[in-house]
């Protein structure tokens, strides 16, 4: 965004100041974000360029999906090549290594998932990549990944988006019950001890990793609703009562990938069993309902693993790249403001070239999320420059409340806070606000405005400006 001049404080704006308290936010925990560039961390010729972005966007923890199709031997075969599985020797890690080996000398914190597609024969009809994984393969395999992998992963998830058919089949059984919930506890089960058999003794391995609506009830294609997954995945009926014959999952903590829809991160889905950004609620219930009925450890945390807000030219589900930027602000502080949850994140850096319709994945088609800091080309979103410095501004009354994030910081710092007036083309300076040890801050005021800005320059002399942020 250009830069703009400001001109000395008017008697005015020095009223304003001494109306506006700028207080460290009282932040109910601190939570992780973690940041999925996607392909571009995986390709060496773009590796470089992500990660410089990255670290000037204060990124500190990236997600990574790991392809068990893509380093198994002979992932095509319908026959399962004659190999020590266990063994790292056996696979090709390939750009995996460095892009693990990037962040580990950065200092950043990984989270791993380990998720389908996988060879072909280790599926059980042996004729695709997803239907009925084998769990002793897949046992196999996670113990090659722990071994290889060992401390370079702070946490592991399994699968990707289980209760969605383009990453597990099937999903249904032909009497409209989910089978794929099922499917995913025998993989968890064999994924968490794979990870002990290599020698980690309390893995911290994530569950779910869920999309974030489906059905109930119904045949063919489809996701299973979320809840409706977590329910069948520890063995619960729709009152929460366990089956006796289940034992509880050894599960570090909740993964949801909790997208909302162009109405904006408040949206509510109609379906109970559906979970968006502005219901969490819903899965803080199902998951204390689990713990009471002994299916999991209590109060175990949630991690929105995925979240992104699709801006245009996405045509299904895009809004305006200005109102990207604000959205994905107001999502984050709502998940700031959940003391379950324990990380956010950002998916992508980049968007994705134009696909079809939501869906289209299930069938073999391709789906293009617009959920980047840049265009797919390569230009800057005003998300590229929200990012690192957050804002959402909330009014009650006359009252004006501000809640931010200086990102990029290394303990507390100091920014600056501007507003523009009504009938005004111009910024002038509102505040200067300090923040807590880990860069959250809060303010409230009395100053009306239409649009509000955030400057930060760091100790490097980095200057960061957020584009304008209206009330919410």
């Amino acid at each position: 965004m250009p830069r703009l001049r400001l001109s000395l404080l008017s008697l005015a704006a020095a009223i304003a100041l001494a109306a506006a308290s700028a207080t460290p936010a009282a932040a109910s925990h601190g939570q992780a974000v973690f940041f999925e560039p996607g392909t571009m961390l995986l390709n060496p010729k773009t590796r470089p360029k992500a990660v410089s972005q990255m670290q000037h966007l204060g990124v500190r923890a990236i997600r990574v999906e790991l392809s068990w199709r893509e380093v198994a031997p002979s992932p095509n075969s319908r026959t399962r090549p004659s190999f020590e599985a266990t063994n790292p020797a056996a696979y090709r890690w390939g750009e995996y290594d460095a892009a693990l080996e990037t962040a580990h000398s950065l200092g950043w914190q990984v989270l791993l998932t380990v998720t389908s597609p996988v060879p072909k024969w280790a599926t059980s009809a042996h004729k695709d990549y997803l239907t009925r994984p084998d769990d002793r393969d897949f046992q196999e395999f996670m113990t090659a990944v722990g071994r290889h992998y060992g401390s370079e992963v702070s946490l592991y998830a399994i699968w990707n988006e289980p209760n969605h058919p383009a990453f597990l089949l099937p999903q249904w059984s032909a009497h409209r019950q989910p089978l794929s919930p099922s499917i995913y506890r025998g993989l968890f089960v064999a994924g968490y001890a794979g990870l002990k058999a290599a020698g980690l003794t309390n893995p911290k391995v994530l569950m779910g990793e869920t999309a974030p609506t489906g059905y109930d009830h119904t045949t063919g294609l489809h996701d299973v609703a979320p809840l409706a997954f977590l329910r069948g995945v520890l063995c619960l009926n729709s009152h929460y009562r366990k089956s006796s014959s289940c034992q509880e999952l050894p599960a570090y903590g909740y993964a949801h990938h909790a997208y909302t829809t162009a109405a904006g991160p408040f949206y509510r889905p109609p379906s109970g069993d559906d979970v968006t950004i502005g219901v969490l609620g819903r899965l803080v219930r199902a998951l204390d309902l689990a713990a009471r009925a002994h299916a999991i450890r209590s109060g175990i945390p949630i991690y929105l693993t995925e979240f992104g807000v699709q801006s245009k030219p996405n045509r299904y589900l895009g809004v305006s790249p200005a109102k990207q930027a604000e959205d994905d602000a107001i999502a984050e502080k709502i998940a700031w403001s959940n003391p379950r949850v324990a990380a956010f994140s950002q998916y992508l850096l980049r968007d994705d070239p134009l696909g079809g319709p939501p869906g289209s994945s299930a069938h073999g088609g391709y789906v293009g999320f617009q959920t980047g800091l840049e265009y797919n080309d390569g230009r800057a979103k005003p998300l590229y420059n929200a990012w690192p410095v957050p804002l959402v501004v909330t009014k009650s009354g006359h009252t004006y409340s501000l809640w931010g994030l200086i990102r990029p910081t290394h303990g507390a710092t100091s920014a600056t806070v501007l507003v523009r007036r009504k009938g005004s083309r111009r910024y002038s300076r509102l505040a200067t606000v300090h923040t807590d040890s880990l860069g959250y801050w809060s303010m409230h005021s009395s100053v009306a405005g239409l649009e509000w800005r955030v400057r930060w320059v760091s100790p490097t002399h980095t200057r960061y400006e957020g584009p304008p942020i209206p009330v919410s």
